[in-house]
């Protein structure tokens, strides 16, 4: 490999644990799926690396090193030879837990500035990729996530709904809306209890299907009640934490 003097580094935060953000180096239909289909990787020290773009383009690399969970760094080039051939550039991924997940650091050394400088973009946009495609498998059950935190304000039993939030919720679960400023599970068990002491009958339930975006949901719902009195509609905004439980949640309505 020849001299790498020009680099070019990108750091982002993945809402996913180091675990599950690991899983889409080291698998390839994981990989293609935030390179383009048919792109393939094995995963192991001269492993080879294998990337079609979506727009056809082809690139090659070999794996160099690949610690679990942690790190792992390839060749990379263009099997066209432009603007750099396979074999003539590194790329190193490191991985790091955050409050919020991963962080993901990024670096990639090149022999020349103009190639680098090519790169800078295509960095940003291929992280973009690579985020959300983990982000889409971490969240995959968002939805029945939801329907049970709907279905946990209609158990009328105090100790039954407080393990139902424990199942889906953190601890420190935030939830606001037009009636309420929550701030922990034994803050929402109270108030949800007092919910449906108040409006007995009354329920919210989801409307259509989620929308899901890095670990933000979004979720329309409708109340549904005993009569035919016209009810609300909104939308809730759920935050997930990174290992799937929701952290807050603010309810609006139409």
């Amino acid at each position: 490999m020849p001299e790498l003097p020009y680099s070019l580094s990108r750091r982002i935060v993945i809402r996913a644990t180091p675990e599950t953000v690991f899983r889409f180096f080291t698998d390839s239909t994981r990989w293609a799926k935030w390179w383009g289909s048919g792109s393939t990787i094995d995963p192991r020290p001269g492993g080879k690396v294998y990337i079609r773009h979506g727009n056809g383009i082809e690139s090659l690399g070999e794996v160099l090193e690949l610690e679990e969970g942690r790190r792992i760094v390839f060749t990379y080039g263009f099997v066209s030879g432009h603007p750099i051939p396979p074999g003539s550039s590194r790329v190193t991924i490191e991985l790091t837990p955050d409050v919020d997940g991963t962080r993901l650091e990024l670096l990639h050394e090149l022999a020349e500035a103009g190639p680098r400088d090519q790169h800078v973009q295509g960095w940003r946009f291929q992280l973009s990729l690579f985020s959300n495609a983990v982000a889409d498998e971490a969240y995959a059950n968002a939805a029945s996530v939801v329907d049970a935190w709907f279905a946990a304000w209609r158990i009328a039993d105090d100790s039954a709904r407080e393990a139902a939030f424990r199942q889906i919720a953190a601890e420190e679960v935030r939830f606001a809306d037009r009636y309420s400023a929550l701030d922990g599970i034994a803050d929402l068990v109270a108030h949800s209890g007092a919910a449906l002491r108040f409006m007995p009958g009354v329920a919210l339930e989801r409307k259509g299907p989620v929308s899901q975006c890095q670990g933000l949901v979004l979720a329309s719902w409708a109340a549904v009640g005993t009569d035919q009195t016209k009810m609300p509609s909104g939308t809730n905004v759920f935050l997930f934490r990174p290992d799937g439980k929701i952290l807050a949640v603010t309810g609006l309505a139409n």
